[in-house]
């Protein structure tokens, strides 16, 4: 049975401030599932928190590239030498957000101990970059176009070791169907299951099948990344971007279960859910028991 470090990354420095003058809630979201008793019941080690740096975006105006650049840049480092550590101990590390960005520290970790892969079950791609939008300044919709190496280089190269996955190393699940990303992604050949497809497929057994493409002898192993809102905005409203259209907790469920429960799945991050959005913390509950179902049946 493997050893999990629960690891807090409370960082809102890759999401846009919802209202001027506020910053975005989702750095409350590990205290929220720590509250759902998230460690105990999974019997976990206690991994602590990397704090991150002060949400401030100065004079940046469109245009200027990735706001709080260099802030994410020097958190990316930190969290990247916390969870390298746990990895090379062998400990499953469960890192609760935080936004998207968080999992550039993963990618930068990763990369430094040899080649792996990525699962990430979002309901968008996080793949905008120069190449596509003329909007780019978000990380946390941003962060799988700058870990594959289409960002600046002060986030895509840290280390001089970008880009940090490689195109064919990755996969996605729970993109919208209408999700504008599609063409590139398939030119890219970057396989991308939609919700309707995860549907017509069934979540567990694409998610066999993606698990045995990253058994591969090629990968060191592979991460999870869980954004809340691959969820139906009905049983989870509480994030940023709550579109319609999303999973159930019921179709969520064995996919996650099965993609974590691989022995060369060495880690899994949450992000995106907002406490600040969940009044009776109905939504936070559910993201908790999501969790904990993976981990303790993997």
């Amino acid at each position: 049975m493997r050893t999990i470090v629960v690891l807090d990354a409370p960082s809102n420095l890759g999401l846009r401030p919802p209202a001027p003058g506020t910053v975005p809630g989702c750095y409350k979201l590990a205290g929220a599932l720590r509250e759902q008793r998230i460690v105990a019941r999974l019997g976990a080690l206690e991994g602590g928190v990397v704090v991150p740096p002060r949400y401030d975006l100065g004079d940046w105006q469109e245009g200027d590239g990735v706001f709080n650049a260099a802030a994410i840049a020097r958190y990316t480092r930190t969290l990247a030498d916390r969870i390298e550590g746990h990895v090379r101990a062998g400990e499953f590390a469960l890192v609760l957000g935080g936004d998207c960005s968080i999992q550039l520290g993963a990618a930068l970790a990763l990369r430094r101990i040899g080649r792996y892969g990525l699962a990430a079950v979002d309901g968008s791609a996080d793949f905008r970059h120069t190449g596509n939008s003329d909007r780019i300044g978000a990380a946390g919709g941003e962060e799988l176009a700058i870990a594959t190496g289409r960002g600046q280089a002060d986030l895509s190269d840290i280390e001089g070791l970008g880009p940090y996955l490689k195109d064919e190393d990755v996969r996605l699940f729970g993109m919208r169907d209408e999700d504008e990303d599609q063409a590139e992604l398939a030119a890219l050949k970057i396989p991308n299951a939609t919700v309707g497809q995860i549907r017509a497929w069934g979540a567990a057994d694409l998610a066999r099948a993606t698990v045995e493409s990253l058994e591969t002898p090629a990968l060191d192993g592979y991460w999870v990344h869980l954004d809340a809102d691959v969820l139906d905005p009905s049983v989870m409203p509480a994030v940023d971007s709550p579109d319609d259209g999303g999973l159930l907790p019921d179709e969520l469920a064995p996919l996650l279960r099965t993609l974590v429960s691989s022995p060369r799945c060495v880690g899994l991050n949450v992000t995106i859910y907002d406490p600040d959005l969940d009044p009776d913390g109905t939504a936070g509950a559910l993201l908790a028991d999501l969790v904990v179902g993976a981990l303790k049946e993997a």
